[in-house]
């Protein structure tokens, strides 16, 4: 996937990976460390449940009624379409630094991996639904699927307790879509220490912003 040639002036910046990697804990860490560090705009986000109406077609997707898997990949792409109109463009557009827990990768790999539908036309469905709009970087937090019930407490939603072999499908497509776009994507051992995992974010993005970690 390639950026969109009208790419707004702002820096994109998503987080992928699967559940229990700590995605949510390195987003706020670095959306922390960015506000400290840089004299501009840090949005934090995530899909779904970024907008009013993302949080609505959250609730319904994860903790509602069962729905087949066209119908859930659908409903990711709506919240991610009017995500994207509503909250990330604007953003980027101000010149802002957007950080989302998730994007269109996370369809990618849930739904193209994870429930095995089509890959093709999963990914021209997404890349619709944001207009072409690609993250500058993306970090995935990697972390095995059999550490999952250590990492998460409380009850399940219907993707955290699909199976072992839906979030091993989940995983290795995450590292195929790395492999495959390098420039785009860092690989990041989420079973690190939380101190080590930011850090080596940091190392990361900090030249692309011109800064020091």
């Amino acid at each position: 996937m390639t950026q969109s040639s009208a790419d707004p002036a702002g820096l994109f910046v998503s987080f992928e990976g699967g559940d229990g990697a700590g995605k949510s804990t390195q987003l706020a860490i670095l959306g922390d460390w960015l506000g400290e560090t840089l004299h501009r705009e840090v949005v934090r986000t995530r899909e779904p449940g970024g907008t009013e109406l993302g949080r609505t077609l959250r609730q319904l997707v994860l903790h509602g009624e069962h729905v087949d898997p066209r119908t859930e990949a659908l409903l990711y792409a709506t919240d991610r379409a009017h995500h994207v109109a509503s909250l990330v463009r604007p953003a980027l557009e101000r010149g802002a630094v957007v950080l989302t827990d998730r994007y269109l990768d996370s369809s990618l790999a849930y739904q193209a991996g994870g429930r095995e539908l089509g890959m093709t036309e999963l990914r021209d469905l997404q890349m619709w639904a944001v207009g072409g709009l690609i993250p500058r970087m993306t970090f995935l937090l990697d972390l095995d699927p059999v550490l999952l019930p250590q990492r998460i407490t409380g009850s399940l939603d219907r993707l955290e307790s699909a199976g072992a072999d839906f979030h091993r499908r989940t995983r290795e497509t995450f590292l195929a879509l790395a492999a495959d776009e390098p420039e785009r994507w860092r690989v990041i051992d989420a079973s690190a220490p939380v101190d080590a995992v930011a850090a080596e974010i940091r190392g990361h993005l900090a030249p692309v912003l011109g800064v020091t970690s």
